[in-house]
């Protein structure tokens, strides 16, 4: 069976998630207990089911530590896994949170909403939020993860079912722009800053361009620093990315940022992709995606 688990923080998009998975054929389950995990799959397999896609969460509380194990043992009765991360920033769940007027799993047990002031209530929300960080850091750190700070729920959907459509057995390349003035990919597994690089902003013809125009592809491709960065990150990817797969990592995200997020970032990441895609017999599907642009 193709198994998904669909976890992370309260508020980062985890319903979206599974939405677009039903969507796309697989059998969803929200808040599943993850000691009735084996129990689920042996029953869905008996039942010849193909695509099952759970969530699990904060909500578990202590069970869950089993987790990891229960993965593991399915990784061993022959069924792929893969975990996604959903993540956002605080202060994002915090607006999100603000916009709906619903209470955090993790205050169910302090003052309502209502008896609270407008401070006082941020304060317990976000200590929610930092409790709840603390409580998914095992599961955080062996599954992909997927920042929704800036997402909206449509590109989500189209993410999730980009992502799980790519073949279980290889792993996934994922090249990301972004612009370090609205922050890091909490998602990056590898940084490149090329901020340094001849910027298409101050060219007037090009500023409110991409870099997938052809205008601007055209100047970036012309200018010798730019071919010695692509240069220099294709060539530190190409040594390592098989050890990786050997390794059995499913996922390899390396993010690429400039100062908007709009030209060089974006270009980078286009020609990237192209490289990698085009790599015959390579142990990896590429993706891609821009995230001030993918909005």
């Amino acid at each position: 069976m193709d198994i998904v688990i669909i976890t992370g923080m309260s508020g980062s998009g985890k319903s979206v998630a599974l939405h677009a998975l039903e969507d796309i054929g697989y059998y969803c389950v929200d808040n599943l207990p993850p000691e009735l995990l084996q129990d689920f799959v042996a029953l869905e397999h008996q039942q010849q089911a193909s695509h099952v896609a759970i969530a699990t969460d904060a909500r578990s509380g202590a069970s869950l530590q089993l987790v990891s194990q229960q993965l593991q043992a399915l990784r061993q009765q022959g069924h792929h896994v893969r975990a996604i991360f959903l993540d956002a920033s605080t202060s994002t769940l915090v607006r999100r949170y603000s916009e709906t007027r619903r209470k955090h799993p993790l205050a169910q047990s302090r003052p309502d909403p209502a008896d609270l002031g407008g401070e006082a209530l941020r304060r317990d929300l976000v200590q929610s939020i930092e409790l709840e960080r603390d409580m998914l850091l095992n599961i955080r750190a062996e599954s992909h993860i997927v920042d929704t700070s800036t997402i909206r729920s449509v590109r989500l959907q189209a993410y999730i079912k980009e992502l799980t459509r790519t073949p279980t057995t290889q792993m996934t390349l994922v090249f990301e722009s972004f612009a370090f003035k609205r922050g890091v990919p909490v998602d990056a597994d590898y940084v490149f800053d090329v901020r340094m690089l001849p910027n298409p902003h101050y060219e007037p013809a090009l500023r409110d361009l991409t870099g997938r125009d052809a205008p601007v592809a055209d100047f970036l491709r012309a200018q010798v620093e730019v071919q010695t960065m692509q240069q220099g990150i294709a060539q530190f990817l190409q040594q390592w990315l098989e050890p990786m797969a050997r390794d059995q990592r499913s996922y390899v995200t390396v993010a690429i940022g400039c100062t908007g997020g709009q030209h060089r970032s974006v270009f980078l990441v286009e020609q990237l992709t192209a490289l990698f895609s085009a790599q015959a017999n390579a142990p990896w599907v590429t993706l891609k995606r821009h995230r001030e642009l993918d909005v």
